[in-house]
């Protein structure tokens, strides 16, 4: 019989902690946005949506984070290959090329991601990388 493989799995409580660092950043800004963690089929874990984001981010945080998991990239090297000429990744199935998706990696294993949308794209991706930042202390 073959053997499967060990996986490292993102948790709740993981997720949890990694939106609340996110979370924790933009309310140091002032920014009000939606956060989503997703596993890494690009499932929803948890999303916090901030008073007073606009609705529409719930979707696109959902989407920025389930393109990350899928394309194993953050978001941004998608928006800087379209920047650069190459409009066809727009037209990859499930590609969001803007910035404020990442996938969430430890120890070489691609565990979910995150997605932030609600304030300017580069806004969005300093608030992931906030919560990203947590994983040091987690992991």
């Amino acid at each position: 019989m073959a053997k499967l493989a060990a996986k490292k799995v993102l948790t709740l409580e993981a997720a949890r902690e990694i939106a609340a660092a996110a979370q924790a950043e933009a309310r140091r800004n002032g920014w009000n946005v939606v956060i989503a963690v997703v596993d890494d089929g690009g499932h929803l874990i948890c999303l916090e949506r901030m008073d007073g984001t606009q609705i529409a981010s719930v979707m696109v945080a959902q989407e920025k984070a389930a393109c990350a998991i899928r394309f194993k990239r953050p978001t941004k090297a998608l928006e800087d290959v379209v920047a650069g000429g190459r409009t066809v990744v727009m037209k990859l199935a499930g590609a969001v090329p803007i910035e404020g998706g990442l996938p969430i990696v430890v120890d070489g294993e691609y565990l979910g991601a995150i997605g932030v949308s609600g304030v300017t794209s580069v806004q969005d991706g300093r608030i992931a990388a906030a919560g990203l930042a947590v994983l040091a202390s987690i992991s």
